[in-house]
Parts: structure tokens; sequence; C-alpha cells
């Protein structure tokens, strides 16, 4: 089955998270990671001054308490 790693930069409880979620469970394995609160515009930033922490939810996504990019890092090298 095709896998595919979602991420985004408004947080892991935007509502567009959950609909393009729901939109692809049925055709592929879908991990999401983002970011625990919204970082809209810092897309390429990455954390440097303190240690990552994910915490997985209810619904089976990811939270980090990071920037987007650390996200896509962290969903790409789990």
């Amino acid at each position: 089955m095709l896998k595919i790693l979602i991420s985004n930069d408004d947080g892991y409880d935007s509502p567009g998270l959950e609909v393009l979620f729901e939109h692809l469970k049925e055709v592929a394995e879908l991990f999401v990671v983002a970011p625990e609160i919204n970082n809209s515009g810092a897309g390429c930033s990455i954390t440097t001054n303190r240690p990552l922490k994910a915490t997985r939810h209810d619904n089976g996504f990811i939270s980090v308490n990071g920037r987007p990019a650390d996200c896509v890092h962290l969903g790409i090298h789990e």
C-alpha cells in the first residue's frame, strides 16, 4: 500500500489536516506529523535551541513542539 506523510504549518489540530486525512485514508497508509501549535509562515525554520518532543494523540496524529520542517524530518526518519 502507498505510504504518505502529511504535515502542515497550521498545527496538528487544523481542520484542513483532518479533512485531508479523511479523504486519503482509504487509498494509502497515512502518517500525520504536524506542529503542536500554529506555525504559519515558519515552514522552512528548524528548532535548534531545545530538544524536540513528539506526542501521539487519540486520532493517531503526532504533534511536535517544533517547526514544520522539524515535523517532516521526524516523520521521514520515524
